[in-house]
C-alpha cells in the first residue's frame, strides 16, 4: 500500500528504511549473473565480501557469503572471474544499503552448463522421449548382455563380478569407449548402435562412475540421447552416483544408482531364484496334496452311501413303483374306455330315435315332387301331379286325384 505522507506528515528515515527491508525480505532467493570486481577475505572473519558488477552495465552489488561456501571451489573463483550466484536480497537498515546473501557460487562454465542442460531437458521432454509409456520392460533372464563402458574402468568391473556372481552362466558383449572427453559421444553412440543391432543382444547397460557436471556432460549430449530413444533394445542408464542424473538417465528404460546396481536389477540372483522356485514348488505340493486329500474324503462318502453300498436296493424301488403306476394308468384307461363305450351306446340310440328312417318304420312316409322338393301342405300340389312317396322299404309313384 502506498504511504500517506506529505510535508506537514512526513516519516523518519528509520520507518523508510525498515518499510524497505519489509519488502525486499518478501523477495525469494534468485539466481544472479555477474563479474566480482572486489574480493575481502578478512584473516578470522567467516564471512567473505565481494562485489558482484554487471558487465554490460555500471551497476554492482555487495555480496556477502559464508567462508565455507567460497572456499568450496579451492582458489577456482577469483577477481575478474564470471559467475553465476544463488543469493537472496538483504537490507542494512541502519545504513540504507542493499546486498545479498549468496548460498551457492559457481563459475559462469557451471551456470551455463547447466542452463542449456536444463533447456534440452525441457525440449525433449516436450517431445516426449521422457515419457513413461515409452519405457520398455527388461528381460527377465538375458541371454547376452550388451555393456558400453571405459576400457578397464572400475564400472566395467562392479557390472561383470556383480552380474556373474548374481547368474554365473550371463554372457557379456562390452564395448570399450572413452566416457568423456571430446570423442566420448560419437564412440557410445556407435556402440550402442551396434549392440542394438546385434541380434542376440537382450539388454544395453551403459556404465560410467562418478564425477563432476563437465566429466558427465557427453552422456546428456542430445544425439545420445536420441539414438537411445531410437533403439530396440532396452537400454538400462548406469551413470555416475545417485545423484547424478544426465539426460540419459531420463530417456533410457531404466535407470540405476551405479553400475553395481545396473548388475543387480538386469540379472537375477540364481539363489534367490532357485529358493522362490522351491517355494513354489513346495506350495503346489501342498495345494496338490489338500486337493487329493478333499476328493478322496469326497469319495469315500459318496461310496459309503446306501445307493452305492446296494446299488439293486434302488432299482427294485424303482421297479415296484413303476409297477404301481403301470396297473394305475391300465386302470384309468379302462375306466374311460368303459365310460367311452357307455356315452357312445347312448348317442347311438338318441341318433337311431330321431333318425328319419325310424319314422319311416312306424309306417310314415315322405312325399316329393319330381324336382325334389318334400311336399309339407296339400295346396302345394295340384291334381293330378305326379309325386314320389318314399316308405322305410322303398319307393312308389302316386297320382293326385283330388
Amino acid at each position: 500500500m502506498a504511504l500517506n505522507t506529505s510535508a506537514e506528515t512526513p516519516i523518519p528515515v528509520g520507518e523508510v528504511s525498515r518499510l524497505i527491508g519489509g519488502w525486499i525480505d518478501r523477495l525469494g532467493p534468485v539466481w544472479v549473473e555477474g563479474q566480482i570486481t572486489q574480493l575481502s577475505r578478512r584473516p578470522g572473519a567467516g564471512v567473505v565480501f565481494l562485489t558482484l558488477r554487471d558487465p554490460s552495465h555500471d551497476i554492482s552489488l555487495s555480496v556477502t557469503c559464508r567462508r565455507a561456501v567460497f572456499d568450496a571451489f579451492d582458489g577456482a573463483v577469483g577477481e575478474g572471474a564470471r559467475v553465476v550466484v544463488n543469493a537472496k536480497p538483504e537490507w542494512y537498515a541502519p545504513r540504507g544499503q542493499l546486498s545479498l546473501r549468496a548460498a551457492e557460487i559457481r563459475p559462469i562454465g557451471v551456470g551455463d552448463l547447466l542452463l542449456r542442460l536444463e533447456q534440452l531437458k525441457k525440449r525433449l521432454a516436450g517431445e516426449g522421449l521422457f515419457a513413461p509409456e515409452r519405457k520398455r520392460p527388461l528381460p527377465f533372464l538375458p541371454q547376452l548382455i550388451g555393456l558400453v563402458c571405459g576400457r578397464a574402468s572400475a564400472a566395467e568391473r562392479d557390472v561383470l563380478e556383480n552380474a556373474r556372481l548374481r547368474w554365473p552362466a550371463v554372457r557379456f558383449e562390452v564395448r570399450n569407449v572413452p566416457v568423456q572427453g571430446a570423442y566420448a559421444v560419437p564412440q557410445v553412440i556407435e556402440a550402442v548402435r551396434g549392440l542394438d543391432a546385434h541380434p542376440e543382444v537382450d539388454v544395453i547397460i551403459v556404465a560410467r562412475g562418478g564425477g563432476s557436471v563437465e566429466d558427465l556432460l557427453p552422456f546428456s549430449d542430445e544425439r545420445l540421447v536420441r539414438t537411445v530413444a531410437e533403439c530396440r533394445t532396452p537400454v538400462v542408464s548406469a551413470i555416475g552416483h545417485e545423484p547424478d542424473t544426465p539426460l540419459l538417465d531420463l530417456v533410457a528404460d531404466l535407470r540405476a544408482s551405479t553400475p553395481t546396481d545396473a548388475a543387480k536389477r538386469v540379472v537375477p540372483d540364481v539363489g534367490e531364484e532357485l529358493a522362490r522356485v522351491e517355494q513354489l514348488r513346495q506350495r503346489s505340493l501342498r495345494v496338490m496334496r489338500g486337493l487329493l486329500d478333499r476328493e478322496e474324503r469326497g469319495l469315500a462318502a459318496a461310496v459309503s452311501r446306501p445307493c452305492m453300498a446296494r446299488p439293486h436296493l434302488m432299482v427294485d424301488e424303482r421297479e415296484e413303483q413303476v409297477a404301481a403306476l403301470l396297473e394305475r394308468s391300465r386302470r384309468h384307461l379302462r375306466h374311460r374306455l368303459e365310460r367311452a363305450e357307455d356315452e357312445l351306446a347312448h348317442t347311438r340310440a338318441r341318433v337311431v330315435a330321431l333318425s328319419p328312417a325310424a319314422t319311416l318304420q312306424r309306417g310314415y312316409a315322405v312325399l316329393q315332387r319330381e324336382d325334389g322338393q318334400v311336399v309339407r301342405a296339400a295346396d302345394e300340389v295340384a291334381e293330378e301331379e305326379k309325386l314320389r312317396a318314399r316308405v322305410a322299404e322303398g319307393e312308389f309313384t302316386v297320382r293326385v286325384t283330388r
